[in-house]
């Protein structure tokens, strides 16, 4: 009878425990979600600064046409990407878009490095106003991927963790780990501006 008693004890407590994390892998899965659409939000507003910081430097450094073109070609491959639905637990998608996303970093990147040569564009009010809004949306990036990395990580370790591993085989069979953000090569080099 006290076997019977402590085995239904240890059920009870066992029900109850689980019960409190039924619910994690949907609020994780939809934090996830929240934070990637910051992400997406802080990207869009990048790539809607470039055409007016693309006009005001090409004002001043007309014969600088080849980081304006790199530019402008980076921009529009990350406008016209498509983005597929599962892009969060598709790792060739999440890497396409990440490449795309460095890419344009990166030309931005020469473009402001190019900047230094002219000290009149540099003096430009447009163009101050540009490359402020330009840093401040680059630092909204890099806190809005910080958090997605974040709301991921919670995430995925809800999933691959036990008990809750089970209880998410069991009540979201269909829960699957999402990509995260990492550094690639072509971020991790300093771009190179030759005068």
């Amino acid at each position: 009878m006290k076997k019977i008693i402590n085995g239904l004890l240890l059920l009870l407590v066992g029900i109850i425990f689980s019960g409190c994390m039924i619910n994690n892998v949907p609020t994780y899965d939809e934090g996830v979600k929240a934070a990637w659409a910051q992400v997406e939000n802080q990207y869009k507003r990048r790539a809607d600064l470039i055409p007016n910081l693309i006009a005001t430097v090409k004002g001043y450094a007309k014969h600088e046409k080849d980081v304006l073109t790199e530019v402008t070609k980076a921009r529009s491959r990350v406008a016209n990407m498509t983005i597929p639905k599962d892009i969060l637990t598709n790792p060739v998608a999440f890497k396409k878009f990440q490449e795309a996303q460095g890419q344009l970093g990166n030309a931005l990147s020469r473009l402001l490095a190019v900047s230094e040569r002219y000290p009149d564009l540099k003096a430009d009010k447009n163009f101050l106003a540009l490359q402020s809004q330009l840093e401040g949306t680059e630092n909204r990036i890099a806190v809005a991927r910080r958090d997605y990395i974040q709301a991921v990580q919670k995430y995925n370790l809800e999933l691959r963790t036990i008990p809750n591993k089970w209880i998410a085989h069991i009540l979201y069979p269909n829960a699957k780990l999402k990509q995260t953000f990492t550094i690639t090569k072509q971020e991790a080099k300093v771009p190179q501006v030759k005068f």
